[in-house]
């Protein structure tokens, strides 16, 4: 199998840590995640080398990773969130390289084999805030919702956190998965990161290929938006538009003031639908 390709999964999180291994190496780094670069491992190290396209996909992960750590010390510090639920988790390394409250709570859920990898990458790390790994495959329906269940219970003001995950999910996995999160009241806010259809069509010619072989196509980018989500009784609270947000973070690809000029001469609702192409938004449950 040609080395360029990512061979399942937990690769994909070796990816992601590898762009984040790579922002704080810069001497103007927005974050810094010392873990990054020991959990990418030599497998992340040889997706950075041989994945076509790779450099292509840093300046939008670096921007997500920022716009997220900002969404979510704001909940803590503005809005209350006394727990937080990172839904496949990864290898993101935030509750040891973020300042969080010790008193915070955070559930990190992911498949057994990565969830594994990481906690023993960071053994002898201490956690800065209270710290609960939990091994789970989120599609065994019964098991997600007696956890949900059991953290809600403790828990009085919970955000939930899914980077990277609905992307991979089709269009009722994610509506099943949003009434579960609904239906425990302290489940306030939830941030997710966002494509429209036309994204996943440019994303899909450049990364199919590279995905088919952990059978991690590349689905969930629904047409109406956010308001996907009000069935499941979950609304728009806040939308920051990835190449709006790369501008403000000098973090936007290069040639990035052709598309700015371009677009500047297109129709008000043309250039709504360019900003909301990708974004990171912020829902909040409503009843």
């Amino acid at each position: 199998m040609a080395e360029s390709h990512i061979e399942n999964v937990s690769d994909t999180a070796r990816w992601v840590a590898m762009y984040r291994a790579l922002e704080t190496d810069r001497p103007d780094a927005l974050f810094h995640d010392p873990h990054a670069r020991r959990l990418a491992g030599e497998r992340g190290a040889r997706i950075a080398r041989t994945l076509p396209g790779f450099r292509s996909g840093l300046w939008p992960m670096v921007t997500r990773t920022c716009v997220f750590d900002e969404m979510i010390l704001r909940a803590v510090e503005r809005d209350g969130a006394d727990t937080v639920v990172n839904l496949a988790a990864g290898l993101d390394a935030r509750p040891w390289r973020m300042a969080l409250p010790p008193s915070l709570h955070w559930f990190d859920v992911e498949l057994p084999g990565i969830l594994g990898y990481k906690v023993e990458a960071l053994h002898g790390q201490a956690p800065v805030c209270d710290y609960e790994p939990v091994a789970l495959d989120l599609t065994r329906t019964d098991e997600r919702r007696a956890l949900f269940v059991r953290i809600g219970a403790k828990s009085r003001a919970t955000l939930i956190l899914s980077e990277g995950l609905l992307v991979y999910l089709a269009d009722d996995e994610v509506s099943a998965l949003g009434s579960d999160l609904h239906a425990v009241p302290s489940f306030r806010w939830w941030v997710l990161d966002l494509v429209s259809p036309k994204l996943l069509r440019m994303l899909n010619r450049r990364w199919a290929s590279s995905l088919e072989s952990a059978s991690a196509p590349l689905r969930f980018a629904p047409a109406d938006g956010t308001r996907f989500f009000e069935p499941s009784g979950w609304r728009e609270d806040e939308f920051r538009s990835t190449f709006e947000e790369a501008r403000r973070l000098k973090r936007s690809p290069r040639r990035f003031w052709i598309w700015r000029l371009l677009s500047g001469f297109a129709p008000p609702e043309k250039r709504e639908a360019v900003r909301r192409m990708a974004g990171i938004v912020r829902l909040r449950r409503f009843d």
